[in-house]
């Protein structure tokens, strides 16, 4: 089963117990937008994706789905 990027979005602010409006401060936009990159309604953009693989501390990889291991390498 593949898990696409919003899922692991999601589960990784869920992981830390963060709401919605915590990480779209980080990502410097609003609570509404960010929920719709969640959601699988917009694409993130991918100098997003860099700056909250960043404060998750994982691999775009992971948050891509590419891998199940949070610091990158083959699935």
């Amino acid at each position: 089963m593949k898990i696409y990027y919003n899922q692991r979005l999601k589960d990784l602010r869920e992981d830390m117990d963060l709401k919605q409006e915590d990480i779209a401060k980080i990502i410097n936009t609003s609570q509404s937008y960010y929920a719709q990159y969640e959601n699988g309604k917009r694409s993130i953009p991918f100098e997003r994706i860099i700056k909250l693989a960043d404060f998750y501390n994982v691999s775009i990889d992971y948050i891509a789905g590419r891998t199940n291991n949070k610091k990158g390498g083959i699935k």
